[in-house]
């Protein structure tokens, strides 16, 4: 085997220390982008079939250059004579090799014209880029959720490219909050709300307008939320203008919306102006939603709430003089109010309230009175008593019932009996209407599909299940409120039963299949592959139970 040309080239131990140093990669990098140039440029000389390799000593800067052969066994089949050899042709060679190993041709320094040095100065300078991106992607992938400095580099479109030394990163326009203006050099903190690997490079997205870039904020400026004696438990802003902050303090002694104001209001002042001039509401939470709603409505005063767990709903009564306080200006109180508990929030006067519940009590006392053929004296006793519908009265245990003042066991089995037989008779009329629709059995047996429902479908002509499948829960929702029966499904709800009428697309999901492309290109928006058997399985149980 021969031994490799060896050259010195002792500048480029200066030259990669320094590229090393102002890009903020590994020494290493740079010499193996070095090494590839230098290989690119003699596979060019010497021909691009040869396997040309080149390696820099990392302490004198020496450059070896050589041409590789691999030695291979005698049944291989040889593609490319330039690169390999059988062991037999290297034994008869006088070389004193075994299979895997290579034989070295020693080739000459090479003399870099133009081309040939431009070429390389663009591999070492790709190189050298990637691995700065690497480097920055690996040094802000873990950072999301962090405050950081910077200094506006250059504004693009609207959109900020700001300097944070090593790297850069953009500020969106939609991320910024409404009437702020940003000059070159101006310093800025925001908030990491991604980092992504993109065919560009690298990609920071920052945020000013994120809920949790106010959180970080008062996390800066208040050493209670700092050490954990006080959590934020949600933010809602509505960016530029005000937002809400719920707290919680972990030590009873300790108050916490006073920490987060400060003395004199220093603390929440210095995120005020951060936030340029964004109002905000410091709120404490409440393990209790009616509350903690109250609270959140803040500063309007509160008549009465009535609270509907099913459906996430809640329903606040103000005085008249009070409504427009409670939903503050283009609704922006009652909005956040909803946002920063999770609740849909419901306001009226207490005027409307009462029409409201009039028109209930009348609508409730004839239903029961035609279901249950009884006058409106039993049918406004059950009303009082918290009965809402005919199931109700139907499954409710004997002791309830008798429990009512005026009722005794007779009377309440009585009712029973009428509400069952009553449900009984409709089911059978819907099911009949439901068969003469053309409704398939596979949609009937769908979890958190009513009869009612059912009719409302076959009606709009969903009459199979992958009729329904083909829906979205808002297509769903917008079809039951075309049949009077508004309300009866929140968004939840009815993304559960799509999902459930999509399940058996997927039932032989669990063998490893190939997926093309096309096929992928072709899959809806909602992510469904693996969802859809899980929201089946929770329908069904739910249905059990």
């Amino acid at each position: 085997m021969e031994t490799e040309a060896v050259y010195a080239r002792p500048e480029l131990l200066q030259v990669a220390e320094a590229v090393a140093r102002d890009k903020s990669i590994d020494r290493d990098v740079v010499f193996e982008a070095m090494e590839m140039a230098i290989q690119k440029a003699g596979r060019s000389k010497y021909g691009h079939e040869h396997d040309i390799r080149a390696k820099i000593d990392r302490n004198t800067g020496e450059i070896s250059l050589a041409r590789y052969i691999e030695i291979v066994d005698n049944d291989t089949e040889i593609e490319n004579k330039a690169v390999q050899i059988t062991i037999d042709e290297a034994l008869a060679q006088n070389h004193d090799v075994e299979v895997g190993d290579f034989l070295t041709d020693a080739l000459p320094p090479i003399d870099f014209g133009r081309v040939a040095a431009q070429t390389a100065k663009q591999v070492i300078v790709q190189r050298v880029r990637e691995a700065e991106r690497a480097r920055q992607y690996e040094e802000y992938k873990d950072r999301k959720g962090e405050i950081i400095n910077g200094l506006v580099k250059r504004i693009e479109y609207g959109n900020v490219v700001i300097d944070l030394g090593r790297s850069e990163a953009l500020l969106r326009r939609d991320e910024t909050i409404p009437r702020e203006h940003f000059n070159n050099g101006d310093r800025i903190r925001a908030i990491i709300i991604d980092v992504r690997e993109e065919q560009r490079g690298p990609q920071i997205f920052l945020s000013r307008t994120h809920p949790d870039f106010m959180s970080k904020l008062f996390t800066q400026e208040v050493p209670e939320i700092y050490d954990g004696v006080i959590d934020i438990i949600s933010v809602a802003r509505d960016p530029g203008s005000r937002a809400k902050m719920a707290v919680l303090s972990h030590d009873s002694s300790i108050d916490p919306v006073g920490p987060c104001i400060g003395m004199r209001g220093s603390r929440v002042q210095a995120v005020v102006g951060e936030l340029q001039g964004e109002k905000i509401d410091i709120i404490q939470w409440s393990n209790d939603p009616a509350t903690f709603i109250v609270n959140a409505l803040a500063p309007a005063e509160i008549a009465k709430v009535v609270l509907d767990e099913t459906n996430q709903r809640i329903e606040v009564v103000v005085p008249d003089e009070q409504l427009s306080l409670a939903i503050g200006r283009r609704g922006q109180n009652v909005r956040l109010a909803s946002q920063l508990s999770g609740w849909n929030i419901d306001i009226m006067t207490e005027a409307e309230e009462s029409e409201k519940r009039q028109a209930e009590f009348v609508a409730r006392s004839k239903a029961f009175i035609e279901a249950l053929n009884v006058d409106d004296v039993i049918a406004h006793l059950l009303i009082t008593e918290g009965f809402t519908t005919v199931e109700e009265v139907a499954y409710v245990p004997v002791a309830e019932l008798s429990d009512i003042e005026g009722f005794d066991e007779e009377v309440a089995e009585e009712l029973r009996a009428r509400a069952r037989t009553y449900l009984e008779t409709q089911e059978a009329e819907l099911t009949s209407k439901a068969k003469e629709l053309g409704i398939d059995d596979d949609l009937k047996n769908i979890a958190g599909i009513t009869p009612l429902m059912l009719i409302a479908l076959g009606n709009n002509k969903i009459k199979t299940r992958d009729d329904l499948a083909d829906l979205a829960g808002d297509e769903l929702i917008e079809i039951l409120d075309g049949a009077d029966m508004k309300g009866v499904l929140n968004q939840d709800q009815a993304d559960t039963i799509i999902m459930a009428a999509r399940a058996h697309w997927f039932a032989d999901d669990e063998a490893p299949v190939e997926t093309s492309d096309e096929a992928i290109e072709q899959a809806t928006d909602v992510d469904i592959d693996k969802k859809a058997d899980e929201t089946a399985d929770e329908t069904q149980e739910s249905t059990k139970e």
